[in-house]
C-alpha cells in the first residue's frame, strides 16, 4: 500500500514546490511568464522530462557559466521554475553564481533573498559580487549578516572579506578580522595568510605582514609573491630582493606578479644590473610576453636612463594593448625626446591601437615642449572625435600646449570650458602667464584659485613666487612665503629654490641666504640660485664662497653654475679668479663654454680695461658670436671711451639686430660723452628713420601693497608737491656733506644749471623721495629701475643714505646696489 502511494506523494510534493515557487518569484519581481514551458531549454538541460534532477541542472548551469552563455542559463532558470524550483542548495548556489558572474547583481540579490536555505558559499558568492561591482558597503553588511546568522567562518569567507577591505582602502580594519582568524585557527592557512599580508601591506604594517607570512605552514607561490610585493610596495626593496632569493632557493619559480615586484625592487635599489639578469630570467620563462611584466621592464630601462634599451624591450613585448604604447610615449615626452614621442604615437595609430586619455596627455606634453602648435591642434581634433576633450588630463595637456606656444587666449577658453578643474588646471594657466612674463595676471589667478578653495601645490607656490620675483614685489612674496609655511610646502625643495630666487630678485639677499641655510636638502638649483643671487647683488666674493662650499659638498656644477660664477667675477672685477674659473670649467669639469660663458668673459675683460684681450677672445669663439657678446664689448667701450672699437661693436650688433634700441642708445651715449655732437645727432636721426624709440627711464617702488611708478620729470603723481619738497630738502642736505653734481651724466648740450635741474628729476630720485615719505622710519627702501643707474644718481644716493640713516636698495637693469652709510655694495664698480 505504501509503495503504491509513493509516486503520488512525490508528484504532489513537486506540484506544491512549483506553485509556491511561482507565487514567490512573481511577488519578488520575477515574471511568472518566465516560467512558461520551453521545450528548447528542456532539451539543452540534459535532464529527464519525467523526473526533476537537481544535480543535472546544476551541471548544466555550471556549463553556462564556463561558456558565458547567460541566455541559456536564464532559460534553464525558467525551466527550473516551471518544474517546481526544487533545486538543492548546491544548485541554488550555482544559479546565484551565474547571475553574479554575469554582472546581474540585482537579480542575484533577489535570488539570494528567495533561496529556501543559504550556507556560507551563498554569502561568499554574493559578497564577491558586491565587491566586484564596487558596492563595498553592501559586502560588509552581508559579512555581518553571515556572522550573525551563525554560518561557518571558513578560509574563503576571510579571504573574500579581506579583499573587500583592501578595495575599500580600509586595511587597518584587518586587525579585527585577524583576531577572529587567530581564534578560529586559520592563521596558518596559505590563502588566509596571503589575504592578511595584502591587507597589512596596504596600510604599511610590513613587519606584521612578515609575522603572518612566517606563520603560514605550507607556503605556496602566491604567499611568497604576496610578501615580496608587500616589501616592494612599501619601499623595503632590499628585503624584497632577499625574500625573492630565498623563494628561488626553496624551489619556487617566479610568476608574472613576482617579476613585477622584483623589478620594482631593482629600481628602488638602483640595481640595474640585477634588473637585466631578471630580464633574462623572464625571457627564459616567457613572462616578458605578459603585459604587466613588459611594462615593468620598460619602467626599469627608462628610469635607468637607457631609453634605447627600453625601446628594444618594447619591440619584443606584445603591443596589442594601449598600456605599453602610452608608457613609451610618456617616457619619451618626459625625457624631452618629443620627436620620438610623436613618432611612437603615429606608429600606434597605424597599429590600430586606440589611444586613451593618458596617451593623448603624453603626446600633447611632447607638443607643448617642442612648441608644436599645429601638431597640437591636430591632436586636439582627434581628441574631440573620440570624445575625450572633457577628460581633465587631456584638457590640462591641451591648455599647456597653448600656454607654451604663447596662445593664452585659447588656453583661457579651455580653462573656462573645463568642467572638472583640479590644481593642475589652475597651475597650467598660472605657469603660462609667468613664462610669458605677465606676473600680475599670474598672481591674480593665484588669488582666484585660493578664493575657490582649490588646494595649492608646490608648483602653484613656486610659480607665484616666480611672478613676485619678476615684478620685484617683496611684500606679496613675503605673504606667499607665510602661506607656504602654514601649509608646510616651504620644506619642498622647489618652493625653497623659488623663495631664494624671489628674495634675491626683490633685493633681500640676507633673507635669501636664510632660506638657503634652513634647507634640509639642497639640489644643484639651490646652489645656482644662491650664487646668481649674490652675483646680481654685486657681492662676487660671497658668490665664490658659496661655489667653493658647493664643491666641498661634492655637488657637481653645471653650465648654469659657471654662468653665475663668471658673472660674479665680472660684476666684482675679479679678473684673475674669473680667468682661472673659466679654465677650470673646461679642463677640470669638461664643460664646453657656451655663448653665456663667453659673454661673461668678454664683459669681465672689457670692464677691467683689457679690451684687446676681449677682442682676441671673441675671435677664438668656435661659433658665430651673438648679439650679447658684441653688446658686452660695446658696454665696456662706452665705459673706457674707446670710440672706434665701440663703433665696430655697435655695427656688428646692428648687422644682426637693426632695431636694437639698447645699442643705438649706448652708441649715442658714447659719442655724447666724447662731446661728438654731430655723431649723436646722426645716431638719433638713424633711430628716427628706423622707427626705433628709446625706452624711457622708469622707476617703481612698492608701498602698502601698491606699486608706484615714476618717469623722468614725472609730475603726475598725486603727492608730487610733497615729493618735490623732499627732493629740495635732500638736495640741500647732501650739498652740505660735500656732494658735487656730475654734469657729464647729462648727455645733452645744455647749460650746467639746466643739467643740475634735470639730474634731480631722474626717476630713481623721485621714487626715493616718495619712499622716504611713505615708508616707516628706519626700514629699508627698495627701488626698481628699468635702465642702468647713472653715475650722479649713484653718488647722490650714497650721500642720501647717510643723511636719512637708512639702507637704500636700487635694482637697475644689471644688478642691485645696496647703499648704506655713504657706501655702495658695488664698491663703485658697475
Amino acid at each position: 500500500m505504501n509503495l503504491c502511494l509513493r509516486p503520488w506523494i512525490r508528484l504532489n510534493y513537486s506540484m506544491q514546490c512549483r506553485n509556491n515557487c511561482l507565487i514567490r518569484f512573481s511577488r519578488r519581481g520575477f515574471s511568472a511568464q518566465s516560467a512558461k514551458p520551453t521545450q528548447e531549454f528542456m532539451g539543452h538541460a540534459g535532464v529527464s522530462h519525467s523526473e526533476f534532477d537537481s544535480h543535472a541542472y546544476a551541471n548544466s548551469l555550471q556549463d553556462c557559466i564556463h561558456k558565458d552563455e547567460l541566455g541559456r542559463g536564464k532559460g534553464l532558470h525558467c525551466e527550473i521554475l516551471k518544474r517546481g524550483g526544487c533545486l538543492d542548495l548546491f544548485g541554488w548556489n550555482i544559479l546565484l553564481n551565474m547571475y553574479v558572474k554575469s554582472d546581474f547583481l540585482c537579480d542575484a540579490c533577489k535570488l539570494f533573498d528567495e533561496m529556501p536555505e543559504r550556507n556560507t558559499v551563498s554569502f561568499v558568492t554574493l559578497i564577491q559580487g558586491y565587491s566586484e561591482s564596487g558596492r563595498f558597503v553592501g559586502a560588509v553588511e552581508l559579512f555581518v549578516r553571515l556572522h550573525r546568522e551563525g554560518h561557518e567562518l571558513n578560509p574563503f569567507v576571510f579571504t573574500s572579506f579581506l579583499k573587500v577591505l583592501v578595495s575599500m582602502d580600509c586595511g587597518k580594519l584587518g586587525w579585527g578580522i585577524h583576531a577572529c582568524i587567530f581564534k578560529l585557527g586559520h592563521e596558518s592557512n596559505a590563502f588566509v595568510g596571503t589575504a592578511l599580508i595584502d591587507a597589512y601591506s596596504v596600510c604599511g604594517h610590513v613587519d606584521v605582514a612578515r609575522e603572518v607570512f612566517d606563520g603560514i605552514l605550507y607556503k605556496d607561490m602566491v604567499s611568497w609573491t604576496g610578501m615580496v610585493t608587500c616589501f616592494a610596495e612599501n619601499d623595503r626593496f632590499k628585503e624584497a630582493f632577499e625574500l625573492f632569493s630565498q623563494m628561488r632557493m626553496v624551489g619556487f619559480k617566479p610568476n608574472n606578479f613576482t617579476f613585477v615586484s622584483v623589478f620594482k625592487a631593482c629600481l628602488g635599489l638602483e640595481a640595474f644590473g640585477a634588473g637585466r639578469s631578471l630580464h633574462g630570467c623572464a625571457l627564459k620563462s616567457r613572462y616578458e610576453l605578459d603585459l604587466y611584466v613588459g611594462v615593468a621592464l620598460l619602467d626599469l630601462y627608462t628610469k635607468s636612463g637607457d631609453i634605447d634599451d627600453a625601446r628594444r624591450a618594447f619591440e619584443e613585448i606584445p603591443k596589442k594593448d594601449v598600456v605599453p604604447w602610452s608608457f613609451m610615449i610618456a617616457r619619451y615626452a618626459q625625457n624631452d625626446q618629443c620627436n620620438e614621442a610623436v613618432e611612437m604615437f603615429c606608429r600606434m595609430r597605424q597599429a590600430l591601437v586606440l589611444p586613451n586619455q593618458f596617451t593623448f596627455a603624453s603626446v600633447l606634453q611632447a607638443c607643448a615642449t617642442m612648441e608644436g602648435l599645429n601638431l597640437g591642434k591636430q591632436v586636439q581634433c582627434h581628441v574631440i572625435k573620440v570624445g575625450l576633450d572633457t577628460d581633465v588630463f587631456v584638457s590640462n595637456a591641451l591648455m599647456d600646449v597653448y600656454a607654451k606656444c604663447g596662445k593664452m587666449e585659447n588656453c583661457l577658453e579651455l580653462f573656462a570650458e573645463s568642467l572638472h578643474k583640479n590644481d593642475v588646471t589652475w597651475n597650467t594657466v598660472i605657469v603660462g602667464y609667468v613664462q610669458l612674463g605677465d606676473g600680475e595676471k599670474a598672481l591674480r589667478l593665484f588669488l582666484n584659485m585660493l578664493e575657490y578653495l582649490v588646494q595649492a601645490t608646490e608648483v602653484t607656490y613656486s610659480s607665484a613666487l616666480c611672478a613676485c620675483a619678476s615684478l620685484a614685489i617683496l611684500e606679496t612674496g613675503i605673504q606667499i612665503h607665510s602661506l607656504t609655511v602654514k601649509t608646510a610646502f616651504d620644506k619642498e625643495i622647489v618652493v625653497s629654490n623659488a623663495l631664494i630666487d624671489m628674495y634675491a630678485k626683490c633685493g633681500s639677499i640676507k633673507d635669501a641666504q636664510l632660506v638657503f641655510d634652513l634647507m634640509n636638502k639642497k639640489d644643484e638649483v639651490s646652489w645656482n640660485a644662491m650664487i646668481s643671487g649674490y652675483s646680481m647683488h654685486g657681492l662676487g666674493r660671497d658668490a665664490l664662497r658659496i661655489f667653493e662650499k658647493m664643491q666641498e659638498m661634492k655637488v657637481k656644477p653645471s653650465k648654469l653654475t659657471f654662468v653665475g660664477v663668471l658673472s660674479s667675477c665680472a660684476n666684482a672685477g675679479l679678473l684673475d679668479q674669473g680667468q682661472a674659473y673659466f679654465t677650470s670649467m673646461v679642463e677640470d669639469y669638461g664643460i664646453e663654454p657656451c655663448i653665456e660663458h663667453y659673454t661673461c668673459m668678454v664683459w669681465l675683460l672689457g670692464r677691467g680695461g683689457r679690451l684687446d684681450k676681449a677682442v682676441k677672445l671673441i675671435d677664438e669663439i668656435p661659433f658665430e658670436p651673438s648679439v650679447m657678446v658684441w653688446r658686452a664689448l660695446l658696454g665696456a667701450c662706452v665705459i673706457h671711451k674707446d670710440i672706434e672699437l665701440g663703433r665696430i661693436s655697435a655695427q656688428r650688433v646692428l648687422e644682426m639686430e637693426p632695431q636694437d634700441e639698447a645699442t643705438h642708445v649706448l652708441l649715442s651715449n658714447m659719442y655724447a660723452t666724447a662731446k661728438i655732437w654731430d655723431n649723436v645727432a646722426s645716431v638719433r636721426k638713424n633711430m628716427k628713420r628706423k622707427g626705433v624709440k628709446k625706452e624711457p627711464g622708469l622707476s617703481w617702488i612698492e608701498s602698502q601693497g601698491m606699486v608706484h611708478y615714476f618717469t623722468v620729470g614725472d609730475a603726475s603723481h598725486p603727492e608730487v608737491r610733497v615729493i618735490n619738497g623732499m627732493l629740495e630738502w635732500l638736495h640741500m642736505k647732501i650739498r652740505k656733506t660735500g656732494y658735487i653734481p656730475n654734469y657729464n651724466a647729462v648727455l645733452l648740450d645744455v647749460e650746467d644749471e639746466e643739467k643740475e635741474r634735470l639730474l634731480w628729476v631722474h626717476s630713481e630720485r623721485l621714487a626715493l623721495a616718495f619712499g622716504i615719505i611713505r615708508t616707516p622710519s628706519g626700514s629699508p627702501i627698495r627701488i626698481m629701475k628699468n635702465l642702468r643707474i647713472c653715475v650722479d644718481c649713484h653718488a647722490a644716493i650714497k650721500c642720501i643714505s647717510t643723511v636719512v640713516r637708512r639702507e637704500i636698495v636700487v635694482r637697475d637693469i644689471n644688478r642691485f646696489h645696496h647703499f648704506q652709510e655713504g657706501l655702495c655694495s658695488c664698491g663703485d664698480y658697475w
